[in-house]
């Protein structure tokens, strides 16, 4: 009988604690593309990118990966793209098919203007 509680109490607490992350896709308008950080020839890190685009009342900024390498001009600011954001985990993909991977490092209630 312990271990059947046992198991309700750990299956309760793992679908708690998946259902917390938020998972969020779509299609959206790339608000901003901004260089970010520095790059370094001799620990081969590469320029990062801060991407900005609001969806489901966010306003979000993910960052690339210093290793992962990224053309600006592949994303176009103002151009529609594809993301999914997972927790701190995003993907975004432009309409050309590039996709780059980031890291969700803000999030900001859009909010309504008052009348």
């Amino acid at each position: 009988m312990r271990r059947w509680i046992a198991v309700l109490l750990l299956t309760m607490a793992c679908s708690l604690t998946s259902s917390a992350a938020k998972k969020d896709s779509g299609t959206t308008t790339l608000k901003d593309v901004q260089p970010t950080g520095t790059t370094d020839k001799k620990e081969k890190k590469k320029q990062q990118y801060d991407f900005v685009f609001e969806s489901t009342g966010n306003h979000y900024t993910c960052r690339t990966n210093p290793n992962t390498n990224v053309k600006a001009t592949d994303f176009v600011v103002g151009s529609e793209v594809k993301y999914e954001v997972n927790g701190n985990k995003g993907e975004l993909k432009s309409t050309s098919g590039k996709e780059v991977k980031c890291t969700v490092v803000r999030v900001e209630k859009v909010s309504t203007p008052k009348q």
